[in-house]
């Protein structure tokens, strides 16, 4: 039996701190409010929390008059990864747009604009920027999600994306390190792997690390990822020689240290939910992000209970689950008093469409005449990332119909998606919407056959621009954010 320094009141004190959990509903649960008054100290919204801006705003003030120092956070990255947007597509393109222009004076403008959204909301820590050097185009999960493939390139991106977001006190989290950018395998599925040596790692997956730390990130998120360069036994997320040894050892990094979705399979399923987080805590994780999936009472007890009964039983160190809780406490004093001191941000609503607008990319072939009439836009859905979800619209349909009137649409997907697109139709232009053709070859036939039948098809590539251009106008947008669709239409419209 170990012999605790503190009370069990404490001890379940801080078991309650180092908990981000998610809750269902658009309005605050009593029992959300009577945990932060036993020592819960965050809470996350997902879009099932969100509705309008304004219920955001009332849901985080009922929250906030229980404990002015509340944690509210939020996984949004902005493009494809919305919650604040969930329901219409992002007022703001994505990283891969971003990087696309690269103009970090740009980027520094789009997060701090999202940033004074989420400031007046009410939220103030963001479960972002992604820092993944998207060195694996087949990657699953990341893809437009990273700002590109060269390290240098999302180095200085992912310092100004922290940089601007910050500077509204809103708190910054850098993910997924040690880095999820040459993965084949999603995380929410399995445990992911990354076979390159020590060297490569530190060459491509830390520039963006370091200079997020040296932006001053208040925040980093782990990776359920296995790298048997650094650690052959342990994910990212449960390896204390990635989160201690490198991330504050090698590193420096003294800030919080949260981890991904702790129920997704690569941990949930290999090493269980509760003794996963003990391990995760254990290696030197401050905050646990728990709440995507499961979103009740019943398992923030089970977690909170789980870590005082690892603490009594020697398998976790007490001083350990107390030196997290104070780091997420001292995080929680950090957006309060950055909230009461920001300046005012002036409110620039528009600098999405102008970074949209900037992405663009556009090719021609042939001599097929502009776009001047109603169109028929065949959308080809690839199965939904889990990290972006199926509720978000995306496409340039409803665009297209206001600057084409008479225009319709379709969606379609799988085998034979090209014919049924070409039926439909109805001998009207075809505008393709893709998304990663590259990685879905259904996907790649359907555009052989629009184009094979109709050479006058318009392409947009609303995903990573892989595949190479093809259509009498190839349009890649880098994302598939709402204001990305617009800047898409308009290039079709006036192309």
């Amino acid at each position: 039996m170990t012999t605790l320094a503190t009370g069990p009141h404490t001890l379940t004190r801080d078991a309650l701190a180092v908990l981000q959990p998610g809750f269902d509903g658009t309005t605050a649960p009593d029992w959300v409010r009577r945990r932060l008054g036993e020592g819960l100290v965050s809470v996350a919204l997902f879009g099932r929390n969100v509705v309008t801006e304004e219920q955001v705003t009332a849901l985080t003030a009922a929250l906030r008059a229980e404990r002015d120092d509340l944690l509210v956070a939020i996984d949004e990255e902005s493009g494809d990864v919305t919650r604040l947007d969930v329901r219409t597509g992002s007022s703001f393109p994505g990283n891969h747009a971003l990087g696309a222009v690269d103009d970090p004076g740009l980027t520094r403008a789009v997060s701090r604009e999202l940033g004074r959204r989420l400031a007046a909301c009410g939220v103030n820590f963001d479960w972002a920027p992604s820092a993944d050097v998207n060195a694996n185009p087949d990657n699953p999960v990341i893809g437009v999600r990273s700002f590109g493939a060269a390290p240098d390139l999302v180095a200085r991106h992912t310092a100004a994306w922290v940089e601007g977001l910050q500077s509204t006190g809103v708190a910054a989290c850098t993910k997924h390190f040690p880095g999820h950018g040459d993965t084949n395998v999603d995380s929410h599925h399995a445990v992911p792997r990354i076979d390159v040596d020590a060297d490569t790692l530190r060459e491509r997956e830390l520039p963006p690390f370091r200079a997020a730390i040296a932006a001053g990130t208040r925040a980093v998120m782990s990776a359920h990822i296995l790298v048997p360069a650094l650690d052959p036994d342990r994910p990212g997320t449960l390896s204390r020689r990635i989160l201690t040894d490198l991330l504050r050892g090698e590193l420096g990094y003294q800030g919080l240290i949260v981890t991904d979705g702790m129920e997704m399979r690569a941990i949930a399923g290999t090493y269980g939910l509760e003794h996963g987080v003990v391990l995760a805590i254990a290696a030197g994780a401050d905050a646990i992000c728990v709440g995507g999936g499961l979103s009740d009472e019943g398992t923030v007890l089970r977690l909170r209970d789980a870590l005082v009964a690892a603490v009594r039983s020697g398998e976790l160190p007490e001083e350990r689950l107390r030196d997290a809780a104070a780091r997420v406490r001292e995080l929680g004093r950090w957006t309060a008093a950055a909230r009461r001191g920001a300046a005012h941000a002036e409110s620039a609503p528009e600098i999405g469409l102008v970074a949209a607008r900037r992405a663009v990319t556009v090719t021609r072939s042939g001599t097929a005449a502009p776009v001047t009439g109603p169109v028929y836009v065949a959308r080809f859905n690839p199965e939904p990332n889990i990290a972006v979800g199926d509720q978000t619209p995306w496409g340039v349909a409803e665009e297209l119909q206001r600057l084409l009137p008479g225009s319709t649409s379709g969606s379609f997907t799988g085998a034979g998606a090209g014919t049924a697109a070409l039926a439909a139709a109805h001998g009207r232009r075809i505008v393709a919407v893709v998304r990663d053709e590259h990685r879905h070859p259904w996907m790649r036939t359907a555009v052989d056959t629009l184009l094979a039948a109709r050479p006058d098809t318009v392409v947009v590539e609303m995903g990573l621009p892989q595949s190479p251009p093809r259509g009498a106008l190839h349009i890649a947008t880098y994302g598939a954010a709402r204001v990305c669709g617009v800047a898409a239409a308009e290039a079709v419209a006036t192309g």
